[in-house]
């Protein structure tokens, strides 16, 4: 049993349905409950959640097994058909980058199929005719292939090209027997075929410019059907420029933007030349989007607090649970204090099968409690932007309208490690578990309100305060927190390697978020050449450094080393009596040298001060922090070569996390970690820890 919501995020008076998949024929429960701490570690707080019952009663719901359907494809809104006995031309350019022992589409329409063969061979099928051509593709070549059926003469030719030399490979000529002549009466499928209703033989490559010509009474070829990629390329419908105008939809989501047979390096942007753009990449594994039905459905309550709550569904000894975000009335703030939840990130990383992933894990998932599943065990649902697509090509597309195993209460990311071993949401859980601890009100906030808001949505807040991970930011997020922060907001940044890459949202479902890998960056892929503008809006991708606003620029720090799962301790550097209340009732000159994050509060990707990249003059280092494993390295973009380094100073110098404070001329405060590991040291000793103190202190100041 397993589910997920339509909305990460709900204000009070909106609506979110729960999507199930239960295999059972037993019912299953839904109940509500407010959640604190997602950690199951037994040595800390735990998995600590209150009854929300009073706003949504346990209630019960028959059980339904809900499929889902990878593979990205187009197909026309309408069905062709092609007159009887009549001669036609069809064309299409194809780029394969996969061989597989089973067919490939490349285009399908009825008893009409050109397909890649077992083999890696093109094949024709056609009125249960088959005709193959005998020379193998080359994978990543671009190909034209061209069938010719002359009508008169009874006879299918089909032609191989290889645009990259521009050499006709082979041509192939059989008779066909008239009598066994079907019409060409169907949708057309590119890069799939249908079969009784399912659809099958998925492409993986990219395909271009397919094109239809029929023979009229005159004996001349008129344009049945043409469709140019390089057109709209935002968009997931694709125009049919021919008088029949027969539009096509891509389903799941195929990647566009990227280059075409024509693409010669002479413009890197599609928005520049998109004649060089005319292809679209398809994927046997493309999902984003399950569209499974609702079981229920959730009107939140106007008197329902803002905060954190997961939905739990149990049907006999199975269990699942689907977090959200309840957030304030739209232009209502309930707390002084915001605290803005990444779902941008937690969707990017959604369902990361990790490399490390070993089995072994089970038995500390299963002694904690914790939850049972994993990523690397489920990979037909679909796996994150830091994995790859079966071609090997970079996955860039992510949804949250799947489960995403990752992000329940109770996952563990580090299934060996000695600490929590926790990452993104289930990490952040420890500021939330500290905040309830020390009775701090607060409001949450997610992405998609900042992105679709932008200032309105926090500008009335004291301070706000980020989790330990907002990594990925559109330009409308990002742009809302230099706003409230240069217009004198209060900004607590609790963590590090963030405001890093850039991503964007899909004009048509804005719940699909892009990701394109530019240069520079630890990079889980790196995307080709020529394919580094988001094909969503066009913008260049990558960094924000490389878009020319470091994470310096907003919070005085930025991404400069990365290690293991493992975390050190900060070190006092500043005394000055000015910044006394920051320290108060914190005697030691070592800070956070425990933790539930890898032992310490500085740890596994570390921020720093630098001044050429926007680190604010008036910035002061409070501490620094020390003692880190020998695998920390330091990030690309701060290398020149392997002896020289951007800044100038000696690599062990750049290995350091930066606690920062400073004040800005329209007297807004920013404090700032620099570490993703610190929230995780909050909870350590039961709340009574010299980290702990600090950052009271500072939210105690912030909120006057």
């Amino acid at each position: 049993m397993i589910g997920y919501s339509d909305h990460l995020s709900v204000r009070p008076g909106e609506t979110i349905s729960f999507k199930v998949s239960s295999e059972s024929v037993a019912s299953f429960t839904a109940s509500l409950f407010r959640s604190y701490s997602s950690d199951p570690n037994p040595k800390g707080v735990g998995i600590f959640e209150e009854s929300a019952e009073q706003f949504f009663p346990t209630k019960s719901f028959k059980s339904r097994k809900q499929n889902h359907y990878p593979g990205s494809y187009a197909i026309s809104k309408n069905e062709l058909l092609f007159p009887i006995n009549t001669s036609f031309k069809l064309s299409i350019n194809f780029f394969s980058t996969l061989r597989k022992n089973n067919p490939q589409t490349l285009i399908s329409i009825n008893n009409l199929k050109l397909f890649l063969s077992e083999e890696s061979k093109i094949t024709c099928e056609y009125s249960g005719k088959i005709l193959t051509i005998s020379k193998t593709i080359k994978i990543k070549n671009w190909y034209k292939l061209e069938l010719d059926y002359n009508a008169q003469k009874n006879k299918i030719f089909l032609k191989q090209t290889n645009i990259q030399n521009n050499l006709v490979e082979e041509e192939v000529i059989s008779s066909f027997n008239s009598q066994h002549l079907k019409p060409v009466n169907g949708k057309v499928f590119l890069a799939a075929s249908q079969d009784n209703n399912s659809v099958k033989d998925y492409f993986n490559g990219k395909l271009e410019n397919p094109k239809i010509l029929i023979k009229n009474y005159n004996e001349a070829f008129d344009i049945f059907a043409d469709w140019n990629f390089s057109e709209n390329i935002p968009s997931t419908n694709i125009k049919d420029f021919s008088n029949n105008q027969n539009d096509l939809k891509i389903v799941n989501f195929a990647t566009r933007g990227v280059t075409g047979s024509n693409w010669d390096g002479s413009q890197m942007s599609w928005k520049h030349n998109p004649n060089h753009y005319g292809a679209i990449h398809f994927h046997e594994d493309d999902i984003y989007d399950f569209e499974w039905k609702n079981d229920f459905s959730f009107n939140i309550p106007q008197n329902m607090p803002s905060g954190i709550y997961v939905m739990r569904l149990k049907c006999k000894s199975h269990e699942d649970n689907i977090p959200f975000f309840v957030c304030p009335p739209k232009n209502k703030i309930t707390s002084s204090l915001c605290v803005i939840i990444p779902t941008f990130t937690y969707v990017v990383y959604g369902n990361h099968a990790r490399p490390d992933y070993k089995k072994s894990w089970e038995n500390k998932i299963k002694e904690w409690n914790a939850y049972p599943h994993n990523p690397s065990n489920y990979k037909h649902y679909g796996l994150s932007t830091y994995n790859f697509h079966s071609d090997g090509s970079g996955i860039c597309h992510a949804s949250h309208l799947r489960p995403l195993i990752n992000l329940k209460v109770g996952y563990l990311t580090f299934g060996l490690s000695a600490c929590s071993g926790l990452r993104h949401f289930q990490a952040d859980s420890h500021l939330f578990s500290w905040l309830h601890n020390k009775n701090i009100q607060f409001d949450v906030l997610t992405d998609h309100e900042l992105h679709q808001e932008g200032l309105g949505a926090i500008e009335n807040y004291s301070a706000v305060m980020t989790t330990s991970h907002p990594e990925y930011h559109t330009q409308e997020t990002l742009k809302t927190f230099h706003d409230y922060k240069d217009k004198g907001g209060n900004l607590i940044y609790l963590g590090g390697n963030g405001f890093y890459w850039k991503v964007c949202l899909h004009n048509e479902n804005n719940k699909i978020i892009e990701i394109r890998r530019a240069e520079d960056g630890i990079r889980a892929w790196a995307s080709e050449p020529g394919e580094y503008y988001n094909a969503f809006d066009g913008s260049y991708g990558g960094l924000w450094r490389r878009n020319g606003i470091p994470p310096q620029k907003l919070t005085g720090v930025g991404f400069s080393a990365q290690g293991q799962f493992t975390g050190s301790y900060y070190k006092r550097k500043n005394f000055d009596k000015k910044n006394k209340w920051i320290f108060k009732g914190v005697k030691e000159e070592k800070i956070g040298d425990f933790g539930f994050s890898g032992g310490g509060a500085a740890g596994y990707e570390l921020d720093r001060t630098d001044y050429n990249l926007g680190t604010p003059e008036n910035s002061q280092i409070l501490a620094s922090s020390e003692g880190h494993d020998q695998d920390y390295v330091l990030v690309p973009e701060e290398h020149l070569t392997h002896i020289t380094t951007v800044s100038g100073e000696p690599l062990e110098k750049l290995l350091r996390a930066d606690m920062l404070y400073f004040e800005n001329d329209n007297g807004g405060k920013v404090f700032s970690t620099g570490s993703i590991t610190f929230c995780g040291s909050l909870p350590y000793n039961k709340f009574n820890n010299n980290v702990s103190t600090l950052l009271q202190n500072i939210v105690n100041e912030f909120l006057k």
